[in-house]
């Protein structure tokens, strides 16, 4: 499956690796030609990244259409005024039936274009409120990437790893995904209706400054929670003003943010060390296993043992296909990739 990546200026040097990274891997552990990448743009002109550095483009736009699929990398910070020419170009590979996707403000292009009508779509959050204003119309979630049909979009940064890393175990089995990611040092692939962590002091800004005192006290007493009482006293409030507060600010009562808080962190622990499962429960503040395990449960739809053997299970499964940390590439996985059909999707 051939893939290209069309550099706007400014673009995210991180969500291009994060995309361009898990094709080459997939092509490089399975031994075979499954993706090609480019970078589009106009050869011999570089394009710089928001970091600073430049990349010199390999095909021209005009020739995208020999192309399965074709990712916009958005520019950082966004720019208001688009590329009439990128608007145009877009909707003439939508005629064509080509795969269409974006990283991060990217998908404010197919939105211009008018190529999201009908989907379900994402974008970073820090452009979320701004994308809804501009086009009402939209399915607009807050989650890490959506894939909908032929339209794909993620948050941008790792989210893309996540998103490809998704669909090639979609396309060629939940082995080499799971090969993907021991290979490249990732504990776990996040599921796409995962919601991106979404900064508090983002969603409030400077308005309510005791709201954000109280959740960095939560934050701070993980393993020892106190209680809403003492929470409201340190911040000067009443139990009921801290309760409307979280209502109307967050949408949540203070006592279930306080648990999703520790269940979250109970989860990193549990992905990303060997602690007991018993010990993980008493580090976030539960007062038994048994009650950690419900918790854990409700939130999260299984147990945290089951969890951690499907994690376990997920990285065990490279034995099943011969791969190790030292497994070297066959002959035909150091040559370009090949993306699938202009059918399948990507």
């Amino acid at each position: 499956m051939s893939i290209g990546f069309l550099l706007l200026p400014n673009f995210s040097l991180l969500a291009l690796s994060s995309s361009v990274e898990p094709l080459r891997m997939a092509n490089r552990l399975s031994g075979q030609t499954l993706y090609e990448c480019f970078t589009l743009g106009d050869p011999g002109n570089p394009v710089t990244s928001s970091s600073g550095l430049s990349i010199t483009p390999e095909l021209t736009i005009d020739q995208a259409h020999k192309l399965d699929a074709v990712f916009v990398c958005g520019c950082n910070p966004l720019q208001a005024d688009g590329d009439h020419r990128v608007v145009r170009w877009l909707e003439s590979l939508a005629c064509r039936g080509i795969t269409l996707g974006a990283l991060g403000t990217g998908t404010w292009s197919l939105a211009r274009a008018g190529l999201l009508n009908g989907y379900r779509c994402t974008i970073h959050w820090e452009n979320i409120a701004s994308l809804r204003e501009e086009f009402p119309e939209l399915i607009i979630s807050a989650e890490l990437y959506e894939m909908d049909r032929n339209r794909y979009t993620c948050a941008g940064g790792s989210a893309a790893f996540d998103m490809f890393v998704s669909e090639i175990g979609s396309a060629h089995g939940s082995d080499l995904a799971a090969a993907i990611t021991e290979y490249c040092l990732c504990d776990r692939v996040r599921e796409h209706n995962e919601r991106q962590r979404v900064p508090l002091v983002q969603q409030l800004g400077s308005r309510q400054p005791k709201l954000a005192e109280a959740v960095s006290l939560m934050e701070a007493n993980i393993e020892e929670p106190i209680s809403l009482q003492e929470l409201a006293e340190h911040v000067g409030l009443s139990r009921r003003q801290l309760e409307r507060l979280f209502q109307q600010y967050i949408q949540c009562v203070p006592t279930r943010y306080y648990l999703e808080l520790r269940l979250e962190r109970a989860r990193q622990l549990l992905l990303q060390t060997s602690t007991p499962i018993a010990e993980i429960a008493i580090m976030c503040g539960f007062s038994s296993a048994p009650h950690f395990s419900k918790c854990y449960r409700d939130t999260f739809g299984l147990p945290p043992r089951d969890e951690r053997r499907r994690a376990l299970g997920q990285l065990q499964s490279n034995k099943k296909i011969g791969l190790s940390d030292g497994a070297q590439p066959t002959a035909a996985s150091l040559h370009r990739t090949t993306f699938c059909s202009a059918s399948a999707p990507v």
